[in-house]
């Protein structure tokens, strides 16, 4: 038990004393100086004689005698739920305030008496049957009489269940890899389907697909199975499962430290030694001479500089590692949040293409110079979260809306909190479907973030968005503001400055191009040159004058018209949500830098001149477009007004600069030749730590989510921050300078004492090797490296690679040792705004490549002996780090058609197909996927109809 402090006995018995006043002491008052409250005789004369002074005092006092009656009866409650332990009291009925007061009292007088923890135990003893000798025994020794309380506990069943892990980076489980890691046999996931199969999950869906299972439902297993909880039969909650989360696993439920130690076991084999293990080297001739590294702190290395601020333009210049100057990080780009999320997710899927013409043993390039600095500040601002906010959001509106017969309302704007999402409606309504609720006299409709985070997707994919012309105007300080382009039901003039108005015109068309919240559009770009349509080609079609861009204009609306017509309906809102005739609702926007002349202003207005919303909106540069019915104006200041509805924000704005880098950075992604990876070889000899008997004192995992084992003190918040930073100085292995670790690490700029504080946790952190030198140490040149006591997974791994070369005997197995520690994308679940120097870094495409190559050797030598189960193993090693590889999925097809079971082969395909339709990157399988799955498994033909 915890001892008291002084102020806790005193409000004890300060809580007792009032207890004793109010429960006692009041009534004893009341008698003496009023005596007994009921009358001695009544009669129907005291109701209608003159009320005097006494009267009023009886009065008062039975008023008081009332209010003490509920006071006592709240004491009671608060005293029989402190004992009981049921949780919440019951709620003594009027009698909120008297019953939190008793609450604290009573707590307060529990808490005094050390007796209250035997207390408890006693009375629920007491209430068992033979509990009055079980509380007379626990008054003689309390705790044996606990333990046999327990034991007349009744026995619940068990089982054994698996909570499904979230995706690391862009993997996520199978019930094949689950039956693998929990069962030891991926083909026994069947068992695991039949026993949860039609059963509710914690989201409110079942499992009918054997090849869909979602992130957090809770799986019954098996009893044979492992690396799972047991819990009692009725209870598989997941609120229970949270209090034990699994780690993840690998595939084979050991650790990676366990494969790495076994690796170690399996190298120190005398039959391999000497093609496994070469021989311990001169620790000193691998990382210099002790006497000649600097055992000091980072502050130490040279006096303290005049500035307080290290920026990354400080770098070094003799640097070879500097990187780049990212003090000319792109702010627009950065700010641009949805624009950011939306480039983010198109460059994922051009770089996705690129993986379909990869070769073995060449690699992605990465981007460079303005590209990666592009690439680092759309990463450090995007938004995801509010972008799915709004895309489920809108859509599950639209749904809830259509099954109800209703038109969605026009929105003219939209405001994008952390919070909330507004939508500004016309006409107010306040019958908004749930969880949006009306507010504002229903002219806003608003939904919570957290309801609004919390929809499904699936049941959501098929409806048509509604909105698909919403686009950031800017921001304050709240939050974001969007306007509707096919609100304007005509013309929208962007007129200001002219740098203003082409920055403010290239951010609307990149998120146009790019956004989550609308389907497929034609996004018509005037002036801006085809250069934009690398972004988005699907949706982008770029002219140079208006005049060429007008015929396809006129087409797209008369052929919206039609469909009205036919639909008989007034507005494009009805079809989307019916859901009917989708390609026709299907927006065309004119986003134009070139103003028109007076003719074709007139032909965009005779476009535009409807009563009716249909799916267009038109937004042109100019002073004065005759026929505009909105002013959207910029100012010098960089801010953006719109007054017919009244917004004034902080534009958002991508000049021209930043615009280039954009194109730079997707250009970087649309080269196939790709990079030759080069000798395989580690950076550094770690063939040291592959020997018998060697003991790592720290190890540092980069191969999936960061990990970093060390044996000093760390505050369990500045993992995160440490982490980081051994992992930039591992994946740097020729020497980091803390000015280049400060400028990728904190690309803003930070403190130099900041900077030097976090270094030192680090180095306590990793602590010292067996020479009593720090294993994150500073060399001469007042670099940062990792001792030879620290072991790194990449570098390990690309070591076996090294080995598995030269000793074709034992490849197979050498590169299973590799794979093994391999569990997931490099540096996957990275935390937002962490990580950003990975932008232009070849590390990431060179992992990539290195185990996808590794995955599909492994896979053609297991083939080749007829080892089917363990080529899939090999070639879900390599899906582990690269899930849209489809030359890994095609691999793993071949393996499971050679197993002889078609059942296999069916949960793979349809694990492949659900797979590519659940990702925001993949979209379709290249034609080469498609045929192979024709040919493993062609779709039977149908029979001819007779007669």
């Amino acid at each position: 038990m915890q001892s008291r402090s002084g102020l806790d006995i005193l409000l004890g018995v300060l809580s007792v004393i009032a207890l004793l006043g109010l429960v006692g002491g009041v009534p004893y008052a009341l008698v003496r100086f009023f005596g007994n409250p009921l009358p001695e005789q009544f009669s129907i004369e005291a109701l209608t004689r003159q009320v005097g002074f006494g009267t009023v005092l009886d009065m008062l006092a039975i008023l008081v005698w009332l209010a003490w009656a509920q006071l006592v009866v709240c004491v009671v409650v608060e005293l029989w739920s402190a004992i009981r332990r049921v949780g919440v009291p019951a709620q003594v009925p009027f009698a909120r305030g008297p019953q939190a007061l008793a609450h604290r009292l009573v707590t307060a007088a529990l808490l005094l008496f050390t007796a209250a923890a035997v207390v408890t135990p006693m009375v629920n003893a007491v209430a068992q049957p033979g509990g009055a000798q079980i509380a007379a025994a626990q008054q003689a020794v309390p705790q044996p009489v606990v333990q046999e309380a327990e034991q007349l506990a009744p026995v619940k069943k068990a089982k054994k269940v698996y909570t499904v892990q979230p995706p690391e980076g862009r993997h996520h489980e199978s019930l094949w890899e689950i039956a693998e890691k929990c069962l030891g046999e991926g083909r026994r996931y069947k068992e695991i389907y039949e026993l949860n199969k039609h059963k509710e999950q914690p989201d409110g869906t079942k499992l009918h697909i054997a090849s869909l299972i979602r992130p957090g439902w809770v799986l019954e297993m098996p009893d044979d199975a492992r690396n799972v909880h047991i819990v009692a039969e009725d209870d598989s909650r997941p609120e229970i499962l949270d209090r034990h989360p699994d780690k993840p696993a690998e595939l084979d439920g050991r650790t990676a430290h366990q494969q790495v130690q076994q690796a170690d076991d399996r190298a120190g084999d005398p039959s391999r030694a000497d093609d496994a293990a070469p021989g311990r080297a001169d620790l000193s001739q691998m990382y210099g001479d002790p006497e000649q590294t600097m055992n000091v702190r980072p502050g130490q290395v040279q006096p303290a500089e005049q500035t307080l601020q290290v920026r990354p333009a400080e770098v070094l210049a003799g640097d070879q590692d500097q990187g780049l100057d990212l003090s000319a990080l792109p702010d627009y780009l950065a700010a641009a949040s949805l624009a950011a999320a939306g480039l983010l997710a198109a460059l994922g899927r051009r770089r996705r293409e690129q993986l379909w013409g990869r070769a073995f043993g060449r690699r992605l390039p990465e981007p460079s110079g303005p590209g990666a600095l592009a690439e680092k500040a759309l990463l450090l601002g995007a938004d995801h979260h509010g972008t799915r906010l709004l895309d489920l959001g809108l859509r599950h509106l639209a749904k809830e809306l259509g099954a109800a017969g209703r038109t969605p309302p026009t929105v003219y704007g939209a405001f994008l909190a952390p919070t909330h999402l507004d939508l500004w409606i016309h006409p107010a309504d306040r019958e908004a479907p749930a969880p949006w609720v009306a507010v504002d006299g229903g002219q806003v409709w608003r939904l919570d973030a957290t309801a609004g985070l919390r929809l499904p997707e699936q049941p959501l994919a098929g409806v048509l968005a509604p909105y698909p012309g919403l686009v950031s105007l800017g921001a304050n300080e709240g939050g974001r503001v969007l306007v509707d382009l096919e609100a304007a039901h005509g013309i929208i003039n962007l007129r200001g400055p002219a740098e203003y108005v082409t920055a403010a015109l290239a951010a609307v068309a990149v998120e146009l191009a790019t956004n989550r919240w609308s389907d497929h559009m034609n996004l018509v770009l005037v002036g801006f040159g085809a250069e934009l349509s690398m972004i988005a080609p699907e949706r982008i079609a770029a002219y140079a004058t208006l005049g060429e861009a007008l015929p396809a204009l006129e087409a797209a609306t008369a052929e919206v018209r039609g469909a009205l017509a036919a639909l008989g309906a007034d507005s494009v809102l009805t079809g989307r949500a019916r859901g009917v005739q989708s390609e026709s609702w299907m927006p065309t926007y004119l986003i134009s830098a070139v103003p028109p002349t007076p003719e074709q202003a007139q032909r965009l207005a005779e476009l535009a001149r409807t009563g009716s919303r249909l799916a267009s909106g038109y937004l042109v540069a100019g002073e004065a477009t005759p026929g505009a019915v909105w002013q959207w104006e910029m100012h010098g200041d960089g801010r953006a007004t719109l007054p017919a509805l009244g917004f004034s924000v902080k534009a958002q704005l991508l000049p021209q600069d930043q615009y280039r880098q954009v194109i730079d950075l997707f250009r970087s992604a649309t080269g196939r030749e790709g990079l030759p990876l080069g000798d395989p070889s580690p950076s550094g000899p770690v063939a040291h730590q592959l020997q018998p008997g060697f003991q790592a004192l720290a190890d540092v995992r980069i191969l999936g989510p960061a990990d970093v084992q060390a044996g000093g003190p760390l505050e369990p918040d500045r993992i995160a921050q440490c982490q980081e930073l051994i992992a930039y100085v591992a994946t740097h292995p020729g020497g980091v300078h803390p000015r280049v670790l400060a400028g990728a690490l904190w690309p803003r700029g930070v403190e130099e004492t900041v900077r030097d504080a976090v270094i030192d946790r680090a180095m306590d952190w990793l602590g010292d090797d067996v020479n009593g030198r720090p294993n994150l140490f500073l060399d001469m040149q007042g670099r940062l490296h990792l001792g030879p006591f620290v072991r790194v997974d990449w570098e390990i791994f690309k070591e076996l690679l090294r080995v598995a070369r030269q000793d074709a005997g034992q490849e197979a197995a050498i590169l299973s040792y590799a794979l093994d520690l391999v569990r997931g994308p490099l540096l996957a679940d990275r935390p937002s705004g962490r990580y950003l120097w990975l932008a232009g870094d070849p590390i990431e495409t060179e992992v990539t490549a290195r185990v996808s190559d590794a995955a599909q050797r492994l896979w053609h030598l297991r083939m080749s002996v007829s080892d089917a189960q363990g080529a899939i193993s090999a070639a879900l090693a390599g899906l582990r780090v690269s899930e849209g590889d489809e030359a890994l999925w095609r691999c793993l097809l071949r393996a499971a058609h050679a197993t002889g079971d078609p059942g296999t082969l069916q949960f793979w395909v349809g694990t492949l197909r659900q797979r590519a339709a659940n990702s925001q990157y993949w979209g379709r399988l290249v034609p080469e996927t498609e045929a192979l799955i024709e040919e493993l498994l062609p779709s039977p033909v149908p029979e001819r109809a007779a007669g």
